[in-house]
């Protein structure tokens, strides 16, 4: 008790940052569930989404005071921003990727989370992502190979960690793409795949919240900006198709 107090003392405004962002994460739930519960349940099934979201506040909480204690990651890095700028551009490429996929193959019309609801819902879903698919999965993989091979440094362990811990969300994703061609599943299977790489590199680099931010560019572009649009624009490039092959 007395290391973790040392701790948070130490790194106060790491630790404030942190509770700034489960504090708001948990009131954007709040609203949603009052306004639509229904919106969590194609993610969450039946399982309540406070309670889903508290639970991720806490091991992610927990998680992130172990890296820190270590001094393997950090919650979150002073810098200039325009360090992570390129990092930033990086993410928008991905997100048009993921766009130009949808043009091609297009994903079911009830896909993304109506606006402007989708302004509270889709950062509350990338610090689920976050915790589920990151940090909880870097934590325990760096406990275990630490253990394993305890004369090894842990720098020389953390990229074998981050890049294991890359498969998990791109995998996972395309577990549900079995109806949709073989070079679509390829396609978004490695583009969330180089997406999860840059985002854990920023992770070891800026910290947490860097890494959350990337999540969140990532989201305003894919699901919030292009999921208001995309069902208007796609009809009018179906429409624009089905025009030139008649003429």
């Amino acid at each position: 008790m007395t290391l973790f107090k040392t701790l948070v003392t130490t790194h106060k405004n790491q630790f404030k940052a942190l509770a700034i962002v489960i504090v708001l994460v948990l009131g954007g739930v709040g609203l949603l569930s009052y306004s639509n519960s229904s919106f969590f349940q194609r993610f969450l099934g039946e399982v309540n989404p406070l309670l889903a979201i508290s639970l991720s506040g806490v091991l992610g909480f927990l998680s992130l005071s172990f890296l820190l204690s270590k001094e393997w990651f950090t919650i979150h890095k002073k810098y200039p921003l325009k360090k992570v700028l390129p990092y930033t551009g990086l993410t928008l490429l991905f997100a048009s990727v993921a766009i130009l996929i949808d043009i091609n193959i297009v994903y079911p019309a009830d896909m993304n989370i109506p606006f402007p609801e989708s302004l509270l819902f889709y950062p509350v879903i990338a610090f689920l992502v976050e915790i589920i698919f990151h940090v909880l999965p870097l934590t325990l993989l760096l406990i275990v190979a630490t253990s394993v091979f305890r004369k090894s440094d842990c720098g020389k362990l953390v990229l074998p960690c981050i890049l294991i811990v890359a498969l998990f969300e791109p995998t996972y994703q395309i577990i549900f793409m079995d109806n949709y061609p073989i070079w679509a599943t390829g396609a978004v299977w490695i583009n969330l795949f180089l997406f999860n790489i840059t985002q854990l590199f920023i992770f070891k680099k800026y910290g947490f919240l860097s890494m959350y931010v990337l999540r969140l560019v990532y989201y305003l572009f894919w699901h919030i900006i292009w999921g208001a649009l995309r069902l208007e624009l796609l009809f009018l490039i179906a429409l624009d198709f089905q025009l030139d092959f008649f003429f």
